[in-house]
């Protein structure tokens, strides 16, 4: 009887332990030393995005660059008049195109920031001299969802986030959270594709989901753990678990 009880406590508990490499990130971070960064991120814009575009010039006169500063009444904005003003801005139309001033339309779907700068630069050009463009994206936010601390939607404000400045701004992955198969939902030109994300394994580094895009959704499975304290069985080990217990109990009533 007592070989029983010790088989099922051992049974228990070395299905019930996460091990060292479930829990750790970037595993083997050494790895990383020296290694150049090839992910030059920029997001591309995409339709129903909101731009904020500033213009200025390095002349002291400001006032000749005031034609293609964004009007504050009758200009498209990010949504309804309940929105925040923050989020005002040139909202992207389905086509791919915005409503400048004085330039009129202009398509910016498909580019970077930085490629949209250098288009209206070029444009601006022909009416002041060396212009100034600064594009940022204003309604840029990312769901986060499961096994985090702080779950919800996050406002990203500098057009770039990666997936550890992600989980560090949901407060982390919580500790039932599954660090090994994270999922990214990711919708690009009207086509949904998913991708995962190993946290604990420097792979992630070199992974096209490793900056995140305009409203990507972010799923943190619970652990084994976490959904054994639910009751439920969702692998293997919980069915193995199942069965020590009956076949230990089953013994244990044979013998007395």
């Amino acid at each position: 009887m007592k070989r029983i009880f010790a088989l099922l406590l051992c049974s228990s508990f070395f299905i019930s332990c996460a091990t060292k490499d479930e829990i750790v990130y970037f595993d083997n971070v050494q790895s990383l030393e020296g290694k150049q960064n090839l992910l030059e991120y920029e997001p591309i814009i995409e339709p129903n995005d909101v731009l904020r575009i500033n213009v200025s010039s390095s002349s002291i006169n400001e006032e000749i660059v005031a034609p293609f500063q964004m009007r504050t009444q009758g200009q498209q904005g990010g949504g309804g008049g309940n929105q925040d003003s923050s989020l005002s801005g040139y909202m992207v139309s389905p086509q791919g195109n915005i409503q400048f001033p004085v330039l009129g339309k202009i398509k910016v779907a498909g580019l970077t920031r930085t490629e949209i700068q250098d288009k209206l630069i070029k444009e601006i050009e022909s009416y002041v001299k060396d212009p100034i463009v600064d594009v940022r994206i204003v309604n840029f936010s990312v769901t986060v969802l499961g096994e985090v601390n702080s779950p919800g939607r996050i406002q990203i404000t500098d057009g770039r986030v990666s997936m550890p400045e992600l989980m560090a701004m949901a407060g982390d992955i919580s500790y039932d959270g599954k660090r090994e198969n994270i999922t990214i939902i990711r919708e690009q030109n009207g086509v949904k594709s998913i991708g995962t994300i190993d946290m604990t394994e420097t792979d992630l580094f070199s992974s096209p989901y490793f900056y995140l895009k305009q409203n990507d959704i972010v799923y943190v499975e619970p652990s084994y753990r976490a959904v054994k304290s639910a009751g439920f069985f969702t692998s293997y080990q919980g069915i193995i678990s199942l069965g020590t217990t009956i076949i230990s109990i089953y013994l244990l009533i044979n013998n007395l």
